[in-house]
């Protein structure tokens, strides 16, 4: 025992000086990035962009989270580019914005996997605002639940990147220039499966994990001349998320979000200037548990989602 109190006697001290140098240190170094978030997270609480008579195009706005984020800017003022591949869909959708406050709506069809129907909406959204303020890239789709080892074949799903990735890149190249004389903003509704990817939809989880990558990156080279909001919502009560759950039983099981709630957040985070938003909110907590317990979360997706083997299962001969 006292061989024990010697060395602690002797090593105790200065690890201790050691450890306090460290922390003092660590402390020092991250007291300028402390004090940068405290201005920012100040700024936010105080200041919000005033949509009134501004250009906001959104993408995918017949239904769904996009149909609602129409009537969250709607009630700020702004004036709207509705744009869908249905565009007969979009007549109620501008009504109901007018009606909410919004001074100005046209309505566009166009495609936007097209490169040639991408530039069109910038161009007619041009021509008749005279500016952009706000580009949201909302328009997406998912596709039939299916497991990767059962592909028919990879043609079928390559409609999910071309809308998911593509369209959301064609739009924001030809609005970028527009942005750029507004100082204006990009606003891309990505998805948590892009960070925390959901079985039987690797190839939609692709595509969100690209888009999240791809405006990361943007953000980098634009750097302050236009804003990027990317928001990752959950599994949100849609008619997509819907079309998922009758082809696959076991998607009923992810609690499903408000579309309302989840509009509403975006727009909220967008006039803010933040760069992330996720909604709901709890959706944010399966991140560290992803980085801190992989096996755990692989583990527990394979048993919610009926992917453990079946050990009563007969082998066919």
């Amino acid at each position: 025992m006292s061989v024990v109190f010697n060395i602690l006697n002797v090593a105790l001290t200065p690890l201790s000086m050691i450890i306090l140098s460290i922390i003092i240190i660590i402390i020092i170094i991250m007291l300028p990035f402390l004090y940068f978030k405290l201005l920012i997270y100040v700024k936010k609480l105080v200041y919000t962009e005033n949509m009134t008579m501004k250009v906001v195009l959104i993408t995918g706005a017949a239904t769904g989270i996009g149909e609602q984020l129409a009537y969250e800017y709607a009630k700020r003022g702004a004036r709207l580019s509705l744009v869908d591949i249905r565009k007969e869909n979009l007549g109620a959708v501008a009504d109901m914005a007018r009606s909410l406050g919004s001074p100005d709506v046209i309505i566009i069809g166009a495609d936007v996997t097209k490169l040639e129907d991408s530039k069109r909406f910038v161009d007619e959204t041009m021509n008749h605002f005279g500016q952009l303020d706000h580009l949201v890239n909302n328009a997406g789709v998912i596709g039939v639940p299916t497991l990767v080892e059962d592909f028919p074949n990879f043609t079928k799903y390559t409609s999910i990147m071309e809308t998911n990735f593509w369209g959301a890149a064609y739009g924001t190249l030809y609005a970028i220039p527009h942005l750029k004389n507004s100082k204006g903003r990009i606003i891309v509704v990505a998805s948590a499966c892009g960070w925390f990817p959901i079985p039987r939809l690797s190839i939609y989880n692709a595509s969100k994990a690209a888009i999240i990558s791809f405006f990361e990156t943007l953000r980098i080279e634009l750097g302050w001349s236009i804003g990027i909001t990317i928001a990752t919502p959950g599994f949100i009560n849609t008619n997509l998320a819907w079309r998922v759950i009758e082809d696959e039983a076991t998607m009923g099981r992810l609690p499903l979000g408000s579309a309302f709630e989840c509009a509403k957040d975006i727009v909220k985070s967008a006039c803010r200037g933040d760069m992330y938003v996720t909604n709901p909110s709890w959706v944010k907590v399966l991140f560290p548990c992803k980085v801190l317990f992989p096996e755990l979360v692989d583990w527990g997706q394979r048993h919610i989602f009926e992917l453990l083997p079946n050990p009563y299962k007969k082998k066919s001969n």
